[in-house]
C-alpha cells in the first residue's frame, strides 16, 4: 500500500464511486478505500435479513415476506431524472452497460389531503383535475411560454430576461393561482422550499422544461427511471468503471485515517498500520468529522407493504411530492415507491419510503401525512441522519468532502455537488453534452 497516488477516495458512496470512475478515466492514479465490507456507504441497499439487523437487532424477518435475498431495500431512495445530469453521467462514462434501467411509472402531487398526477405539458394542464376551467387555460399559456423558450432564440423570451425577471415575477405575469404555483414549483421544478420565488426566474423555467423533456423520453407515466435490483448497483458500476481505468479498491480497511503535514496539507491515509501517499483526498464526511458541520436532519420511513399506493392506478413505482405549503412545513415531504417491478422485493411486495427534512424530534408523527397515503403496512422502519456540508478550505488542504445525501427523491441535487467537486479537484467542467438519444437504448422498454 506504500505507492503514491494522485488521489484517495474514502468512502463507497455514490458521490464518491461517480468522482473515483471520472478521475480515473482523466488518467488520474487513484485508490479507493471503504472502512465497511460492502460498496455504497449511506447510499446502500439492504437485502431483508440486513434491515432486519439496522433496525430491529439480531432479529430475524417474518416468513410471510418473502425471502430475504429478493429485497434490495435503498438507504437513500431517489429517481433518476431520464434527461437529467445523472444520465448524462452515466453516457458520459459509458457506465450504461453495466446497468438495466426501467421506466418509474407515475408521478404525483399532493393538494389538500388528495394526490394527484402532475400535468407537465399544455395537453395535460387541459385535463389535470388539479384546477379550475379559467386556471387550466392559464396555467397551458404558462407551459406553452415554457416549452417554446430558447436560451439562444430572444423570440422566444417574451421580452422578459430571466437571469434578471424572478419566478415569482413570471407567474404573475400568467396570473396562476396559490395551488398551481405550489405544484409547478415542487413537483415539475422540484424546489424543495418557497426560496425560488424571489431568485432569477432562468433555473426555475430550465428545471420545468427538463420535466416535460425527461417525461417525452421513454413515454412512460413519469419522468423518472430506475435501476433494476436498486441503487446499489449504481456505486458498484462506477467502480467497475474505475477498475477498468486502474483504479485500485480496497473495502473492510479499518479507520482510515488522513494524515496531514506540517502545513496542514493532506499527503497520504493510514490504515491498519499501512499509510499511502497522495495529492488529494476526496471523501463522505465521516471521514473527517472536523472539516464539516452539521446543517439539519432528514428523517424517513421505510415502510414494506402488499399493495400499490392508493389512488395511483395501482402504479408499481411512483414518487409523489407534498409540497410544504399544503402541509403547513418549511421543506417538502417525498414519497417513493418500487417493487417487484424493479426486482427490488420479491413478488407482490412494494416498498414505500416517506422522506422530508426533520424539523420535529417525532419522526412518526412528522412523517404520518405521507404514511397516511400508504393504506395498510406490513413493516415499518424509521430512522433519521445528520446532515453535514464541508467547511474546510480545499486549496490549504487538499481534502474535498461531499455532502451528505438530502431528503428528495430524485438525483439532481446530489450530482450538482458531484460535479462542482469535479472541477474544484480537477479544475475543469465535465463537458456532458452527450447524445441522450444513446441512454434509450440502455433503458429497458
Amino acid at each position: 500500500m506504500d505507492e503514491e497516488y494522485d488521489v484517495i477516495v474514502l468512502g463507497t458512496g455514490l458521490k464518491e464511486c461517480i468522482l473515483s470512475g471520472l478521475l480515473s478515466v482523466d488518467g488520474l492514479k487513484v485508490l479507493h478505500m471503504d472502512r465497511n465490507d460492502y460498496y455504497g456507504g449511506e447510499s446502500t441497499s439492504l437485502n431483508l435479513t440486513q434491515l432486519w439487523k439496522r433496525f430491529r437487532g439480531s432479529d430475524t424477518p417474518q416468513e410471510n415476506l418473502g425471502a430475504s435475498r429478493e429485497y434490495n431495500v435503498d438507504m437513500i431512495p431517489k429517481f433518476i431524472m431520464a434527461n437529467g445530469l445523472l444520465v448524462q453521467t452515466l453516457i458520459h462514462t459509458d457506465v450504461t452497460k453495466y446497468l438495466n434501467f426501467k421506466a418509474v411509472d407515475g408521478s404525483f402531487v399532493y393538494k389538500k389531503g388528495k394526490i394527484y398526477k402532475v400535468p407537465a405539458t399544455d395537453v395535460e394542464a387541459l385535463t389535470s383535475p388539479l384546477m379550475g376551467l379559467f386556471e387550466k387555460r392559464r396555467a397551458r399559456k404558462f407551459f406553452i411560454y415554457v416549452q417554446d423558450y430558447d436560451e439562444k432564440d430572444p423570440k422566444s423570451h417574451e421580452g422578459l430576461d430571466l437571469n434578471k425577471v424572478t419566478a415569482r415575477e413570471i407567474i404573475s405575469k400568467y396570473g396562476l393561482e396559490d395551488d398551481t404555483i405550489d405544484f409547478i414549483g415542487h413537483a415539475l421544478a422540484l424546489h424543495n422550499d418557497d426560496d425560488y420565488l424571489d431568485q432569477p426566474a432562468i433555473d426555475f423555467v430550465k428545471r420545468i422544461k427538463l420535466y416535460a423533456e425527461s417525461l417525452a423520453r421513454f413515454q412512460g407515466g413519469s419522468p423518472y427511471i430506475y435501476p433494476l435490483y436498486g441503487l446499489g448497483e449504481l456505486p458498484q458500476a462506477f467502480a467497475r468503471l474505475s477498475a477498468v481505468y486502474g483504479g485500485t479498491y480496497m473495502l473492510n480497511k479499518p479507520e482510515c485515517k488522513v494524515e496531514f503535514d506540517g502545513s496542514g496539507k493532506a499527503i497520504g491515509v493510514t490504515s491498519a498500520g499501512e499509510t499511502a501517499k497522495c495529492k488529494k483526498v476526496v471523501c463522505d464526511p465521516s471521514y473527517l468529522s472536523d472539516k464539516v458541520k452539521k446543517v439539519g436532519k432528514v428523517t424517513r420511513a421505510v415502510c414494506i407493504m402488499s399493495h400499490p399506493i392508493p389512488d395511483t392506478n395501482d402504479a408499481h413505482s411512483v414518487q409523489i411530492i407534498l409540497p410544504q405549503k399544503q402541509l403547513g412545513r418549511k421543506s417538502d415531504m417525498y414519497l417513493f415507491c418500487c417493487s417487484y417491478a424493479h426486482n427490488v422485493a420479491p413478488k407482490g411486495k412494494y416498498i414505500a419510503f416517506v422522506s422530508a427534512e426533520a424539523e420535529t424530534d417525532n419522526p412518526e408523527e412528522e412523517l404520518k401525512p405521507g404514511i397516511e397515503l400508504l393504506g395498510p403496512v406490513d413493516e415499518i422502519f424509521y430512522h433519521s441522519y445528520d446532515t453535514y456540508v464541508p467547511t474546510n478550505n480545499q486549496e490549504e488542504d487538499n481534502c474535498f468532502i461531499s455532502g451528505t445525501y438530502d431528503a428528495t427523491t430524485h438525483f439532481e441535487s446530489t450530482v450538482v455537488d458531484v460535479l462542482e467537486m469535479y472541477t474544484k479537484i480537477t479544475g475543469k467542467t465535465l463537458d456532458l453534452s452527450v447524445d441522450l438519444s444513446a441512454a434509450s437504448a440502455a433503458a429497458e422498454n
